[in-house]
């Protein structure tokens, strides 16, 4: 330490005559050392003994000087608790707080799956800007919004410019109309207005509602599934550590959903578990529950005590008359389920952000605590209320114009479902879904689906969804999403035609 810092005060010394000898060559002194040394040595001296101090400062000061430092900087000497061995600030740019990381965060694999998908869309565009790419991937829609409907949402904004229908915070639960008219024209008063909770999407909804449940619970979910039901269950401290033998996580029920059960659940040797994810029509298989199914899945919940949440952001591209539209529809649904609605794929809402919550008055904790009541604490604490603007659009989309409007818009895309599917089946595969949702889930057997993602892309310059982004149960398929113009559609088939014909 003494040696480096004379090292340090001397090549400082060798700069001021650097300086010297640029400035003051007049003085006699100077002239001296520039006669004996030249200036050109001074510098290089200087140089030298700052890369000789350097040296010894990183190898002396990371034990003494620089922990001195970090006592300085942080209060206390620490510690890099990962591999036990003390740090050197004087070597690190970055400053760390002394926050532990919520260790959950940790457990999640890789990236949330459509953020990589839109990752590698773009990467590959990068490479071949010349490319024509048609997305089939991310369930966006993709039709303007209807001029009804957008006749709210423009009323909504107007309002808000006058002084009479200006309004500020709202109810956090959503207005009383827009609750009224949910409970009204979809579910045909069979919930009530109170136990309707409107928010920003169905999405967010899940992640309340996970909040409300705790990191104590138990969760099962389809396989393949959404993957927000099981990211936000270990974000909330509910599993272990992910089982890379299994490609799951431990501490969670997978329920698998294939062709061999027809994509619903063997209920008889399924675990018991607090709650039960359930999405139907189902993303991404695009497979929907017959009402005799849903029977045994509420008797199932019932008999174990279990919540069931269900997911039915796709209800409206229902077509076959033995599916329901809601679980609410079935006998004892209301003493065990939660539904989650939105209306991002009723009326092209993906980007205004409206959706629901339906939780009855008969769904209780085991110690007879209504659910609704906690709920309801978490919507007036963590949330102020859908946009005023968004749920002028939604009152809307209830009406009767709005109502006709949805159901063109889901027409149109049903017709592009058809004609993905169709092509598939022409060409040989084995294709599910497309018939009561937008989703086209096509079997590529004993293949890996990120391969055949990477080989469509590649050669069609079609964007798809690899299945095993859903969960293992979803690898060897491909979801297409039926959200594209007809036109993108078309051409998509006939580049699949010339792949795979």
């Amino acid at each position: 330490l003494a040696l480096s810092l004379s090292l340090f005060f001397l090549s400082d010394f060798c700069v001021f005559f650097e300086v010297a000898l640029e400035n003051c060559e007049g003085f006699g002194w100077v002239r001296v050392w520039s006669n004996c040394f030249g200036k050109r040595h001074i510098v290089f001296l200087a140089w030298g003994l700052w890369v000789m101090e350097s040296m010894i400062l990183g190898f002396v000061g990371s034990g003494f000087l620089g922990q001195n430092v970090v006592n300085r900087v942080h209060g206390s000497s620490r510690k890099d608790t990962r591999r036990n061995v003390r740090i050197a600030p004087s070597m690190v740019a970055e400053y760390r707080t002394e926050v532990k990381r919520n260790e959950n965060f940790s457990k999640l694999q890789a990236g949330y799956l459509f953020p990589e998908i839109a990752r590698r869309r773009n990467a590959y565009m990068e490479q071949n800007p010349d490319k024509d790419i048609i997305s089939l991937g991310i369930g966006d829609t993709t039709l303007p919004i209807p001029d009804h409907i957008r006749s709210g949402l423009q009323a909504g904004a107007t309002k808000l410019g006058t002084k009479n229908g200006y309004s500020g915070y709202g109810a956090e639960q959503g207005s009383a109309g827009l609750r009224e008219k949910i409970a009204s024209n979809i579910y045909n008063d069979r919930v009530k207005p109170e136990e309707v909770f409107v928010s920003d999407g169905a999405k967010c909804d899940i992640a309340r509602l996970q909040m409300m449940f705790g990191p104590g619970t138990t969760s099962a979910v389809q396989d393949p599934s959404y993957p927000v039901y099981v990211d936000t269950s270990v974000m909330q401290g509910q599993t272990q550590l992910f089982n890379e033998g299994t490609s799951q996580f431990d501490g969670i029920t997978y329920m698998r959903c294939d062709s061999s059960n027809g994509f619903f659940p063997d209920l008889e040797n399924t675990p018991r578990t607090d709650i039960i994810f359930f999405c139907s029509p189902n993303n991404p298989t695009g497979a929907a529950a017959s009402k005799s199914q849903l029977e045994e899945l509420v008797s199932f919940a019932k008999k174990n005590g279990s919540i069931i949440v269900y997911d039915a952001a796709y209800a409206p591209f229902v077509r076959s008359s033995d599916v329901p539209k809601s679980i609410l529809e079935i006998e004892g649904a209301r003493e065990v389920a939660i539904e989650c609605n939105s209306f991002s794929k009723y009326a092209g809402f993906t980007g205004v952000r409206l959706g629901w919550v339906v939780i009855p008055n008969e769904l209780k904790y085991s110690d007879g605590t209504p659910v609704r009541s906690d709920f309801n604490r978490v919507m007036t604490t963590c949330f102020n209320g859908a946009s005023n603007i968004a749920q002028s659009g939604g009152l809307a989309c209830l009406d009767k114009e709005g109502l006709d409007e949805i159901e063109e818009l889901i027409d149109y895309y049903m017709k592009n479902a058809a004609l993905l599917r169709t092509t598939m089946i022409d060409l040989g595969f084995e294709v599910y879904g497309g018939t009561d949702a937008p989703y086209v889930w096509v079997s590529f057997p004993g293949r890996s689906s990120w391969d055949v993602f990477n080989e469509i892309l590649e050669k069609t310059q079609v964007v798809t969804i690899p299945g095993a982004g859903f969960g293992p149960g979803g690898d060897g398929f491909i979801r297409m999403s039926a959200f594209a113009s007809k036109e993108s559609c078309e051409e998509a088939c006939e580049r699949f035609r010339k792949m795979y014909g």
